[in-house]
């Protein structure tokens, strides 16, 4: 199983969360703030110009088997992708084990 940490602009989240339904059968989505190369943002206010460090993002978590984790990065390229810097990033993490909180049980499907 592996882990995939995908995080895209805000205003692709819904995009990307429609096209990712009909692949998987969980995740959870956070907003977070980041910056890559982009570098933070420089923003107006009342005509003073000051720099955001850290801009809004989304990041989607999805645990899934290994024969679909191409599937779900391609997806996600296709829906969030603009062309420009800071589409996004795609993180892929191999999980050792998972456990269901309410049995302790692992989980072994």
């Amino acid at each position: 199983m592996k882990l995939i940490k995908i995080i895209v602009q805000p205003n692709k989240l819904d995009a990307v969360v429609g096209k990712l339904q009909t692949l998987v059968t969980g995740m959870t989505v956070s907003e977070v703030r980041g910056y890559g190369h982009q570098r933070g943002q420089p923003l107006l206010y009342r005509g003073v110009e000051y720099a955001v460090n850290l801009i809004p993002k989304a990041m989607i978590e999805i645990v899934t088997e290994d024969n679909k984790v191409d599937d779900v990065v391609k997806a996600v390229v296709e829906t969030a992708s603009t062309g420009q810097i800071g589409d996004g990033r795609i993180f892929i993490v191999p999980v050792l084990e998972t456990y269901h909180v309410r049995t302790g049980f692992m989980d072994v499907d």
